[in-house]
């Protein structure tokens, strides 16, 4: 069987996602009523609403905690391969992410998961692959926080590369990983293997995505910030003999007016912000994380209750159209979104910017 073009590969010139939608709360820390509890049948629901109107993918976090405070934001969520091959019977063409966190899930065990995902999808699968940074998660399997953790990255990626591959079988002796006789089938119907991606702002974490992934997803602080990073990462891709495209991630509130979507994000980032956990949040994230830029930290609290830090689109569909427009013009491929609530929000989203996407041009 040959699967059809990956959804990323696709021709629209900006591809949108759905982001974060298998955790409660989101990506926000806030004590609205309304905000996303992350129950099964609401998130198949949002799935095949991002699925007819178009969107390219569905790209869920991994999380084993929460952040502590009023909601403990993100302690319920789906694991992630589960996740995907749950949704791949009941969606038709988005792309299924599953995210995997190097250090606790074994790169041969990744690499079956990820190819029946893969056939299960008719060849949608997709992987996020992140090192670890939180020092809780560590700690609850056991596991040391090592300083080398894109080291190990780079040798999971390499075993799992080689499994897909079909270069079987074979021994892998590394720093990390010590293995004999590895075999892996049935090898995935994309090849040679599924897509990937890797989030990162830092350095370390730019040189393992122009190695590992086919997408970076990274941050900003205004847009116009944008286009120096989509540069740093094609020049880190370049010099390894590859291409990268460049992501975003940005937060939703889309309203009829303006003013109307800028009240209701100060009422749930700010009036109704989960104190504790935000707190909690930034300073795990700022201190092992570094997937932001620092002043970030110091002048957006509001960015992270509202969006985990992420870029926030606020306004009427017009308004949100322009800055998306923008983001492409900085030279990004892709953003991923998150909602409040995604089951009421994403509709109004698809009814009335998508159209407004398509009249720029952004998207058929």
């Amino acid at each position: 069987m040959v699967p059809a073009p990956h959804p990323m590969h696709g021709a629209n010139r900006l591809k949108l996602g759905v982001f974060s939608a298998n955790c409660d709360g989101g990506l926000t820390l806030t004590r609205a009523p309304e905000r996303w509890r992350a129950e099964w049948p609401d998130v198949v629901a949002a799935a095949q609403i991002a699925d007819a109107a178009g969107l390219e993918f569905f790209l869920p976090v991994a999380r084993w905690k929460g952040y502590g405070g009023a909601t403990n934001s993100r302690d319920p969520s789906f694991e992630t391969l589960s996740f995907a091959a749950a949704l791949a019977g009941i969606t038709r063409a988005i792309a299924l992410f599953a995210t995997v966190h190097v250090p606790m899930v074994h790169p041969v065990f990744a690499a079956k998961a990820l190819a029946t995902i893969d056939h299960a999808s008719g060849g949608r699968a997709g992987l996020n692959i992140v090192c670890g940074w939180n020092p809780d998660e560590f700690r609850m399997f056991g596991l040391p926080m090592i300083e080398a953790r894109y080291a190990q990255g780079r040798e999971w990626f390499a075993i799992l590369s080689r499994i897909h591959a079909g270069e079987e079988p074979f021994d892998f002796h590394g720093r990390f990983y010590d293995l004999h006789g590895v075999s892996g089938r049935p090898l995935p119907l994309q090849r040679p293997r599924p897509v990937t991606l890797n989030a990162a702002f830092s350095p370390a974490g730019r040189d393992f995505a122009a190695h590992a992934a086919d997408f970076l997803f990274t941050t900003f602080v205004e847009i116009a910030d944008g286009r120096n990073e989509v540069t740093d990462m094609r020049r880190r891709a370049a010099a390894t003999g590859r291409t990268v495209g460049v992501y975003t991630t940005c937060h939703v509130v889309c309203r009829p007016t303006d003013a109307e979507a800028e009240r209701y994000y100060e009422w749930y980032a700010v009036e109704m912000e989960d104190t504790e956990g935000a707190d909690r949040y930034m300073a795990t994230k700022q201190q092992f994380s570094h997937s932001h830029d620092p002043v970030a930290y110091r002048l957006h609290r509001k960015r992270f209750v509202g969006g985990a830090g992420t870029y926030p689109l606020v306004g009427s569909p017009r308004r949100i159209a322009e800055e998306l427009v923008r983001i492409a013009e900085a030279g990004f491929a892709g953003v991923a979104l998150s909602f409040v609530d995604y089951l009421r929000e994403l509709p109004y989203f698809v009814a009335e910017v998508l159209p407004l996407l398509r009249e720029a041009g952004l998207r058929g």
